[in-house]
């Protein structure tokens, strides 16, 4: 592992909201969970946005994160209980943990160090435990004027949309523009369970799958390589004609773009994992309610509304079969979470509530692995462009999730565009690879599926 780069922190202290939002919300009021919110992770989750010279002073970024926290009150309150033993969050206006720092180097040598597989970026963002703030901030400063802001975000409070609509109304503030348009707070106006709930899907089988870990056991931290991988326009939409050519079932279908990647990127997994070609590999899709929920609920909503999709195969037809097989079965999975899903699983919580019955969604702890499965987080529809200070759109995002089999589509922000995926692989999955396969310039060559095209696992991998 590559030594960290050291950085002084400045100044380590609690910022509150300018003032408080009295026209939506009561000072020290209980904001119950939502039925989505209820399972998501219970965890912090770590961010990392780089943002290149010229960035305002910290003051002018201080100033406008404490007017946008009007805006999102949930953010500077705390994790409670309320009498009946369920977690909300408590508006008392405590406020979030603020640190600067300053690290003596550029951030273009930082952002190399963003590349390396094995380099640790813990020190760029405030801890993910042993914390009370539900938000925490880390504006670190670099020798040229750039800065990282490095956060953590309780999950349970919001979902990604959620989370890149806040950090984009900050953005706009310090720019002098207005938030518009505001967030959108009514909880309670989200997925309301029919009078007569009526349960269509297995909820009990999909959203909450039984643990395979022993009660009591401790989890085991395994070896985890975390890459970047730049996919260009052209190569994508090489993918995307192959997925087309090879549809053969349903000719008239359309693939969206992160469908056509999804099923390149899980061959290639496949592949990597050496997997035994019986076992079935199951990826998990996270799919955002607001555009499916009828009527729609407007895309500013502030809090959870995403369930997950599962398409599901064997590890031999996810290799041999053709792309267009494929990627229907991720379609065909993710089209399945529509309207009348959601209703089904606000139907399903509300028959659980009234048998007094909690169910706990189950997921892997930090550390662990998901082989042979894997989660797909698709990020390229977050308007990572308007994430704007006035110095120019962020210039690198880093996801730090510690877990194999995490698999997340950002937008990229190369000349030409194209898409760039985060991987977290075992470290034997990694080795395997660059073993088994051509090294080009650092760039582990994998042959697509009766084409052309390469997929890589190597660090800072690009295609030509």
């Amino acid at each position: 592992m590559e030594p960290k780069m050291t950085c002084t922190i400045i100044n380590n202290t609690i910022l509150k909201p300018s003032s408080f939002s009295s026209t939506q919300f009561i000072l020290n009021s209980l904001v119950p969970f939502t039925i989505f919110d209820e399972i998501a992770l219970d965890v912090h989750v770590a961010m990392l946005h780089a943002f290149k010279p010229p960035m305002p002073s910290n003051e002018i970024l201080k100033n406008a994160l404490a007017k946008v926290l009007i805006h999102f009150p949930h953010l500077a309150g705390r994790l409670t209980m309320d009498e009946g033993g369920h977690q909300c969050i408590l508006l008392n206006n405590a406020g979030i943990r603020l640190i600067e720092t300053y690290v003596p180097t550029t951030l273009v040598d930082q952002m190399k160090s963003f590349e390396s597989s094995s380099n640790d970026v813990s020190h760029l963002h405030p801890p993910t435990e042993g914390i009370d703030e539900i938000l925490q901030v880390q504006l670190n400063r670099y020798t040229c004027g750039g800065v990282v802001i490095g956060s953590t975000g309780h999950h349970r409070v919001a979902d990604g949309y959620s989370w890149n609509y806040f950090y984009i109304s900050w953005s706009r503030l310090v720019r002098g523009l207005e938030i518009d348009p505001l967030p959108y707070h009514n909880r309670c106006a989200i997925m309301i369970p029919r009078k007569e709930p009526r349960v269509e899907f297995d909820h009990r089988s999909n959203e909450f799958q039984l643990s395979t870990t022993t009660p009591g056991s401790q989890h085991v931290f395994y070896p985890i390589e975390k890459l970047f991988t730049h996919f260009p326009t052209d190569f994508i939409n090489k993918v995307k004609a192959k997925v087309t050519e090879e549809n053969f079932t349903t000719p008239n279908q359309r693939y969206s773009t992160f469908e056509c990647l999804l099923t390149h990127v899980w061959k290639k997994v496949i592949q990597a994992r050496g997997m035994n070609l019986n076992q079935f590999s199951q990826i998990t899709v996270g799919v955002n309610g607001r555009g499916r929920i009828k009527p729609p609920v407007p895309m500013e909503y502030f809090g959870n509304l995403v369930l997950d999709a599962f398409p599901k195969l064997k590890a031999r037809e996810v290799i041999t079969e053709n792309y267009g097989y494929v990627a229907k079965t991720i379609h065909d999975a993710i089209s399945n979470i529509d309207s009348n899903y959601f209703q089904s699983f606000a139907d399903f919580k509300e028959l659980c509530k009234r048998n007094g019955e909690k169910l706990k969604k189950s997921m892997p702890a930090v550390g662990n692995i998901l082989c042979p499965n894997i989660e797909a987080d698709n990020w390229l529809r977050f308007n990572f462009h308007d994430l704007d200070f006035g110095g120019g759109p962020c210039a690198f995002f880093y996801p730090n999730v510690p877990v194999e089999g995490v698999l997340i589509f950002l937008p990229s922000n190369k000349e030409g565009g194209g898409i760039d995926v985060f991987t977290a692989l075992m470290s034997e999955h990694l080795r395997e690879t660059e073993e088994q396969n051509k090294m080009i310039q650092g760039t582990t060559i994998l042959a697509m599926n009766g084409g052309d095209g390469p997929y890589s696992y190597a660090k800072n991998s690009t295609y030509q």
